[in-house]
């Protein structure tokens, strides 16, 4: 505003109330998905949901395979920082107690929401190359896919081979 002088001073008034109302968006956002994990721990749905899980005879492989579902899943009509605060608290519990590593498990999450972010109909990532390409969403779908499934190899392999994932983190803690 005041240096570069890219805005005018009349349009100032303006973009404060749209960056004020997105804020408050995201925080409405952020609070309901603390609050809901709140709920769920202070209930101790994560312990019940880790005995049920282990009552079942699922073990982590299984379990695995079921959050890397449930977060593809909800990276199709979330955002991912709503999808950690909402599942995080509810999955990990369960993930410690079948004895998989939480470095393994963040990075699984972080892996996942990437996956979530290259395709609609959410992919932020999707729209910030729509509006540098001018390509549409449907057009750039198609033309991303050859990466989303790349990705999602990558998936696999971060999820079944801990000890490649875990190889940097590791070698960095020492």
């Amino acid at each position: 505003v005041f240096v570069y002088k890219d805005l005018p001073l009349k349009r100032l008034p303006k973009v404060l109330l749209d960056s004020a109302s997105m804020s408050a968006m995201l925080l409405y956002i952020i609070t309901n998905a603390v609050l809901f994990s709140f709920l769920m721990t202070s209930e101790n749905i994560p312990q019940a949901m880790a005995d049920w899980m282990i009552g079942q005879g699922f073990g982590p492989v299984a379990f695995l395979l079921v959050v890397n579902i449930l977060l593809l899943l909800a990276g199709n009509v979330m955002e991912p920082s709503s999808i950690i605060l909402i599942l995080a608290p509810i999955l990990f519990p369960v993930a410690i107690k079948l004895g998989i590593d939480p470095i393994h498990f963040g990075i699984l999450i972080v892996v996942n929401m990437e996956v979530g972010m290259c395709h609609p109909p959410v992919g932020l990532n999707l729209y910030v190359a729509s509006g540098i390409t001018k390509m549409g969403i449907s057009e750039l779908t198609v033309a991303v896919m050859p990466w989303l499934l790349t990705m999602l190899g990558f998936l696999m392999v971060v999820t079944y081979w801990p000890a490649l994932t875990l190889w940097l983190p590791h070698l960095l803690m020492k």
